[in-house]
């Protein structure tokens, strides 16, 4: 079932790349901009986690926390971050496979991969944007700026 603008995030607990286990639920306060991606050192992945590393991180508020989520292994995670100097939490739906990806409603079964789902999360933990693109289809960064800038 997939989650909707005004549903309450389900909650989760993902390693990083570090191995450091990152809840949802100890985010409360802040913005969540959660974005799940297929694979690690893929072209269309590459280009969306530069843009992301590039262009939002910095200039973010500061109650913004951007986690990407991938079915990669937290080890996988943790060799692309230390290549393209990735700082954000790059969070390992290993295993489970693709639990967290499923409670989204954007695992693809047939692939075991998370499709190109994009959540913004409020400070009291509801989902208040979503955006959900196919495998092939990159998302358009700047238009994280645009929704972190109406949803306070």
């Amino acid at each position: 079932m997939a989650v909707e603008v005004g549903d309450k995030a389900p909650d989760f607990e993902l390693k990083d790349q570090h191995g450091t286990p990152v809840r949802l639920a100890d985010l409360r306060g802040r913005r969540v901009l959660l974005v799940f991606y297929p694979l690690a050192f893929s072209g269309i992945c590459h280009g969306e986690l530069c843009a992301l590393r590039d262009d939002l991180v910095a200039s973010a508020p500061k109650d913004v926390q951007v986690l990407t989520v991938s079915v990669d292994s937290m080890f996988t995670q943790r060799a692309w971050a230390d290549k393209e100097g990735f700082t954000f939490p790059m969070l390992s739906d290993f295993w489970p496979h693709g639990d967290v990806a499923q409670a989204y409603g954007v695992f693809d079964e047939d692939r075991g991969l998370a499709l190109r789902g994009t959540f913004v999360i409020d400070g009291e933990g509801v989902v208040r944007w979503k955006r959900v693109n196919p495998v092939a289809s990159a998302r358009d960064i700047s238009e994280y700026h645009k929704v972190l800038a109406e949803i306070t």
